[in-house]
């Protein structure tokens, strides 16, 4: 009796452990996972949110995300507004301007007159054998245009060329540096001129500011490496403005070498700056000064392009309303800016 009695109560007790076991297995796993998964938020009425199906690109979703990328580049042009006399022209305001590319026309997201904004100038001298009887001349007139020129914001970088290009002094704004720098100079062989718009370009490139090459030439080239479209993409990459000072005895003497020298007219247009014949120093100092004037009197006209269009270069033109030669009494007004620039880096 006393064994019957045992066995029933240990019966009675593997059945509670059942029961139990199937208890924890029944209700544990669904309070745990409960905790472990947030609701959606409730609404101001105190009502759940209705469950919102996966984003796209999230773990729950089987569709790929989609990234888009806007890359809208602020595009800078620096402009000389000349009169009939070519005489730079100041007092213009946002409204005598506009500015179109590729035809279409943009609105301005910024305009200035930037007769202070810094200037950095790289100044290339032709040292080649055939400017030799000239190049006393050239150093120092150049001497002369930096001593005019430079103010502690600004700074000049010395460049010359003959067969190789090689950089005399880094940009600096100490004019015991230029000076020393222009000393250094010495006659040596060939022209590589391309090479030297190439190069001294390249050196603007990380620049800020307004960014100036000037080149002084007799124009010729004889040794480049660089062509004469790289030299003028590394320009315009640059937003450099290309001052070209052409030595020759006389302007259409025969028998000179004029494919450079027509290259860098077409240069100096493309990037909106200018080109002058010298012969002395009377017209080389002339030049110089002409050049400072148009440095100190230009306008930023920057603008946000309106839409993307394929190609990698693209045109750009600057148009100054009739009316503005009336409000300041001057005639014939004319500008110059660079001609475009492109999308892509510089290699």
């Amino acid at each position: 009796m006393r064994r019957l009695r045992v066995r029933t109560v240990v019966m009675k007790l593997s059945m509670w452990r059942v029961l139990l076991l199937t208890f924890l297995l029944a209700v544990v796993p669904t309070v745990f996972l409960a905790q472990q998964v947030p609701h959606p938020p409730d609404r101001p009425d105190g009502k759940q949110q209705p469950a919102q199906p996966p984003r796209p690109g999230s773990p729950q979703s089987d569709e790929p995300a989609t990234t888009f990328k806007v890359n809208v580049k602020l595009v800078n042009v620096f402009a000389t507004v000349t009169d009939q006399s070519g005489a730079p022209v100041g007092g213009l305001t946002k409204d005598d301007f506009h500015i179109f590319e590729d035809g279409k026309e943009q609105s301005i997201a910024l305009f200035a007159r930037e007769s202070d904004l810094p200037l950095s100038i790289v100044l290339a001298i032709d040292a080649s054998l055939s400017t030799r009887k000239d190049l006393p001349l050239e150093l120092e007139s150049a001497r002369r245009f930096a001593h005019a020129i430079l103010r502690p914001v600004d700074a000049i970088s010395l460049y010359q060329f003959s067969q190789f290009v090689s950089e005399v002094i880094p940009f600096s704004s100490d004019l015991r540096v230029v000076d020393r720098g222009i000393a250094r100079i010495r006659s040596q062989s060939s022209t590589a001129l391309y090479d030297a718009v190439y190069l001294g370009a390249r050196a603007l490139i990380p620049r800020e500011g307004r960014k100036v090459l000037v080149v002084i030439t007799d124009g010729g080239d004889t040794s480049s490496k660089i062509s004469y479209s790289e030299a003028v993409r590394a320009a315009q990459t640059a937003e450099a403005i290309v001052y070209s000072i052409i030595m020759v005895p006389v302007e259409a003497s025969a028998g000179r070498d004029i494919g450079g020298e027509h290259a860098l007219i077409q240069i100096s247009h493309d990037t909106g700056g200018r080109y002058f014949y010298a012969s002395n120093l009377s017209e080389l100092d002339k030049a110089f000064k002409q050049i400072s004037e148009e440095l100190r009197t230009q306008y930023l006209i920057a603008y946000y392009p309106a839409r993307q269009i394929s190609g990698d270069y693209r045109k750009i033109s600057v148009v100054v309303e009739p009316q503005a030669a009336e409000k300041i009494s001057a005639a014939g007004l004319r500008v110059r800016h660079r001609t475009g620039y492109y999308n892509s880096k510089l290699e």
